[in-house]
């Protein structure tokens, strides 16, 4: 789970430093806040002896995951990506997104 978090972070990365100047500080931030936090909470759950605390980490990550989904949505319709572009790292992330369900589910 964490290696195809941490190749989303690398592509997302990519997205962000894309991005115009005028982004630095909205969009780029948000983006590379975003993707560090799904592998941050990744590995912090793995390092949890609890369930309970493993499931909120994957929780997190969970959410940080949906938050970048809506940041490529708005890079599709500022056209700082192609649609295509924008589908293709979506379906990352809910790759991502099952992965950590599955993680959580195990315990």
């Amino acid at each position: 789970m964490w290696e195809a978090a941490r190749d989303l972070r690398r592509e997302l990365y990519k997205v962000a430093n894309a991005l115009p100047d005028c982004e630095t500080f909205g969009l780029t931030s948000e983006i590379r806040r975003a993707a560090t936090s799904v592998t941050a909470n990744s590995a912090e759950g793995c390092g949890r002896f609890g369930y309970q605390e493993n499931a909120q980490l994957c929780r997190q990550a969970r959410g940080s995951l949906y938050e970048l989904r809506y940041h490529l949505t708005t890079c599709v319709d500022e056209r700082y990506l192609s649609p295509a572009e924008g589908e293709r790292l979506d379906a990352s992330a809910q790759s991502v997104a099952r992965l950590v369900n599955g993680h959580r589910l195990k315990g």
